[in-house]
C-alpha cells in the first residue's frame, strides 16, 4: 500500500458528473473489486459497474467521495439511496441506505471506511432520517463483522438474484439509528 498522504484530513464532498468523477468512480469500484478477489471474497467484479450506473445513481440520489486534503488524491467514496426497495421492499421515509462503500488502498488512511461510513450516518441524521440500512452478502461474513462492529445490528435476510437470470445469493440487511425518531 502507497500512502503517503495519510496525515491530511479526509474532504467529503457530492459527486458530479463532470471533472472525471464518474471515471474516478469506476475505478475505486473495480480495485476495490479486485482487491476483493484476491482476498477470495465473492461480492464485487471488476467491469461489473461503469460510468452510466454512476450518472444513474447520480441522478437518483447522491454519491459522495472523499479525497485526502481539498485537492489530493482519491481516499473513497460511497453511494447513499433514499430508498432501496430491491434489498428492503417498500418502507417508510425514515432511512438513508449507504451501497458500495469503498476506499482506495493505495492511498486512504487506516480508518477510512470508518470516516466514510460515520459520514454517510451524519447526512442521513441531516436530512431528517432515523435510520442507516445497508446490506452486504450473507456469504461475506467478514463484510458483516465489519458493520457490526461499526454498531449495526442485523435485521434480517432476503434472498437477492444477480441481474436478469443470474445466480441467486442471500443478503443480510443491517442498521443502525443515526437520528432522532
Amino acid at each position: 500500500m502507497t500512502n503517503t498522504s495519510s496525515s491530511a484530513p479526509l474532504v467529503f464532498r457530492q459527486a458530479a458528473e463532470s471533472g472525471g468523477d464518474l471515471t474516478e468512480l469506476v475505478r475505486l469500484r473495480d480495485a476495490a473489486a479486485r482487491w476483493q478477489a484476491e482476498q477470495g471474497i465473492d461480492q464485487w467484479k471488476p467491469g461489473e459497474l461503469g460510468e452510466e450506473h454512476f450518472r444513474a445513481r447520480l441522478r437518483e440520489g447522491e454519491v459522495w467521495i472523499a479525497t485526502l486534503g481539498p485537492s489530493g488524491p482519491s481516499a473513497g467514496a460511497w453511494e447513499l439511496w433514499w430508498d432501496d426497495e430491491p434489498a428492503w421492499g417498500a418502507q417508510p421515509p425514515v432511512a438513508g441506505y449507504v451501497h458500495r462503500l469503498m476506499t482506495d488502498r493505495r492511498t486512504a488512511p487506516p480508518g477510512t471506511g470508518r470516516a466514510l461510513l460515520a459520514e454517510a450516518e451524519r447526512r442521513i441524521a441531516a436530512y431528517g432520517r432515523e435510520l442507516c440500512r445497508l446490506d452486504c452478502l450473507t456469504a461475506n461474513t467478514r463484510l458483516r463483522r465489519y458493520y457490526e462492529e461499526a454498531g449495526y445490528a442485523v435485521v434480517g435476510e432476503r434472498a437477492g438474484k444477480k441481474g436478469d437470470g443470474g445466480r441467486t445469493y442471500g443478503v443480510t440487511l443491517l442498521e443502525k439509528r443515526v437520528g432522532a425518531g
